[in-house]
């Protein structure tokens, strides 16, 4: 067992961790969409469908990109250019350009995949049951475009306890201000 000399600074720094959580999970309710003066903001009208022809999109994405956003691919863990991104900026659907992930909700989840424990606004992202391969699990989609991105998962970090695993070749990287 731990000595309790180390007990007493663990719950607290457990405690602090915890209400960061919460006074995060409260300002960002009071917020629609999620949004500080960095993150990029979208008004509804913006998100009316792209639809594009097969020869549109594949003229306009490299292989991969067409692959994983329309043909619902993934690309090897640990070989996409976020996986270990630390800008601070917004992720946007590298089809369409709808935002889609903030960099204060990104963290590193060992998978080899971006990971984000938050969606910019629920509303950008859509979620459809995937049982491919005999897995149920949940993938999740722009909604302007409908390329795929990756899938949900609910073994992410607090407040939300999700892991949006995105593909970094669904994603197009903008810096704050620029």
């Amino acid at each position: 067992m731990y000595p309790s000399r180390f007990l007493l600074p663990l719950f607290f720094s457990l405690l602090i961790f915890y209400a960061s959580c919460a006074q995060n999970r409260a300002s960002s309710t009071q917020k629609s969409p999620q949004n500080t003066s960095s993150e990029a903001v979208v008004k509804e009208e913006n998100l009316e469908k792209v639809v594009k022809t097969t020869a549109e999109w594949k003229a306009q994405l490299t292989d991969m990109q067409y692959y994983v956003t329309r043909e619902k691919g993934t690309e090897r863990a640990f070989t996409g250019s976020y996986h270990d991104h630390k800008g601070k900026g917004t992720y946007h659907c590298i089809c369409c350009q709808l935002p889609l992930f903030a960099s204060t909700t990104k963290y590193d989840s060992g998978t080899g995949w971006p990971s984000f424990w938050q969606a910019l606004n629920d509303k950008y992202v859509k979620e459809e049951a995937d049982n491919k391969y005999g897995w149920n699990r949940v993938e999740v989609l722009c909604q302007r475009c409908d390329a795929h991105l990756g899938h949900v998962f609910k073994d992410g970090p607090p407040p939300t306890n999700l892991r949006y695993c995105i593909n970094s070749a669904s994603l197009d990287f903008k810096t704050d201000g620029k």
